[in-house]
């Protein structure tokens, strides 16, 4: 990390409302990096696990941060908040559940096709 780099403190909240991965990181830092480090920091005892960074989600100011941007590029500023720490929302959704989503999608457009006869 560059001497004088813009640096920003984060937070990362899951589903149980746990937060995890409290730290500083400099703005030049992916979000693939972010994500790669919330998968190796994952709390072992909750019900639902990532295994790996694809089935990992980042969600800032209503938006799904791209794993290829750091986090300047996804604009993540400090602000002028009380704490000074801002917090990310995780949401994990494994890649069978994706497939299967898609899956299904596909099905109920075969599914939901219309023939009508008018006589």
């Amino acid at each position: 990390m560059a001497e004088g780099e813009q640096q920003v403190e984060l937070k990362f909240r899951i589903y149980d409302g746990t937060d995890i991965g409290h730290n500083t990181y400099a703005l030049s830092t992916s979000v693939a990096t972010l994500k790669q480090r919330l998968v190796s920091e994952w709390p072992q005892d909750k019900t639902i696990t990532p295994k790996s960074v694809n089935d990992v989600k980042l969600i800032h100011a209503g938006k799904i941060l791209e794993n290829n941007k750091t986090l300047a590029d996804s604009r993540v500023t400090v602000g002028h908040l009380p704490t000074g720490v801002i917090t990310m929302h995780v949401i994990i959704q494994p890649t069978a559940a994706k497939m299967k989503t898609v899956k299904n999608q596909d099905e109920m457009q075969n599914h939901n096709s219309c023939f009508c006869t008018i006589l």
